[in-house]
């Protein structure tokens, strides 16, 4: 997951949930098997070094690394304007669900950290 000593990278953990439909979690898996270049690319231009997306049940974890320059509303802004990523995020939309205690306008919930072991030990 990168370099634990680099501190000009962010990361961070953010949770949603799929419709626990067991076709519909096959197929967004499948999506996220060949991301449309054009998502790929406005990830990077976002500045995001890396981003993992995890499952267990229909419970998802995205972890990104990011440059010391990445904001998410910068990445907002960036994606509103761009007709690609609208019309990725507007198919994903089908098999995701909101967490029950996420805003209004939060799809991705931002996850606090509560512990960390290079902390913890001093590093």
């Amino acid at each position: 997951m990168g370099n634990h000593n680099n501190f000009s990278t962010q990361r961070y953990c953010l949770f949603l949930d799929l419709k626990d439909n067991p076709e519909w979690i096959a197929q967004y898996e499948a999506y996220h098997q060949q991301v449309w270049p054009a998502i790929l690319q406005s990830i990077q231009d976002a500045g995001i070094e890396q981003m993992e997306i995890y499952r267990a049940g229909n419970r998802l974890c995205m972890i990104l690394e990011t440059t010391p320059s990445f904001s998410f509303s910068r990445k907002q802004q960036m994606d509103e304007a761009n007709p690609i990523v609208k019309q990725w995020e507007q198919l994903m939309d089908h098999f995701q669900q909101r967490l029950p205690f996420a805003r209004a306008t939060e799809k991705w919930v931002l996850g606090k950290k509560i512990f960390d072991l290079q902390q913890q030990l001093g590093v």
